[in-house]
């Protein structure tokens, strides 16, 4: 099973969020298996963290729990919440088999929450050789399509807010964003 974890930072939480980097990062190694994306959130155009991104392929919902409420920021208070959602990966790879690495233009997380009844989700035509990840952000039974999470890379926000921004949506969300883990 496939998830989504988004880690929202709390304000004023950044400096207790790098003492405990060596600590989220040993944590995730852990996973490394089984992750299929990660990296923070920034301000915009690369500023300070907003919160932590991780899209995990773990055997039940009670894992995935586990794997967003121990995680050492979560335990001592980084983040204000964690939207935790389950995933379909619709592009089937990782983001370290994304052709674009690790540099080159800006990347986004873009958040399409609260789908119109009866829309269907598809793989976008244009600039579908940007996306990092894409996929269905579902209940926990796998059922309920509940909105839809992109990685991206595009040269601005409007590029990479197009890819979702179609009216199927009640809110879009746009956050920096850049690939995660160990340099």
């Amino acid at each position: 099973m496939e998830f989504f974890c988004y880690h929202r930072d709390r304000r004023g939480s950044l400096a207790l969020r790098g003492e405990l980097l060596e600590a989220h990062w040993s944590y995730m190694d852990g996973y490394a298996k089984e992750i299929i994306a990660r990296g923070p959130t920034l301000e915009a155009h690369g500023g300070a963290p907003t919160g932590s991104v991780h899209v995990v392929d773990l055997p039940s919902v009670a894992a995935a729990r586990a794997f967003a409420f121990d995680e050492p920021g979560y335990q001592a208070g980084v983040y204000r919440d964690v939207m935790l959602r389950r995933w379909r990966n619709l592009l089937g790879r990782t983001m370290w088999e994304f052709s674009g690495g690790r540099e080159g233009d800006r990347r986004f997380l873009v958040l399409g929450l609260g789908p119109t009844a009866g829309t269907e989700l598809a793989l976008p035509q244009v600039g579908r050789e940007e996306l990092i990840a894409f996929g269905p952000l579902l209940s926990d039974d796998g059922d309920t399509w509940l909105g839809t999470a992109v990685l991206v890379r595009a040269v601005d926000s409007d590029a990479a807010r197009a890819i979702l921004d179609t009216g199927d949506y009640a809110e879009v969300e746009l956050h920096d964003w850049q690939f995660g883990g160990r340099a």
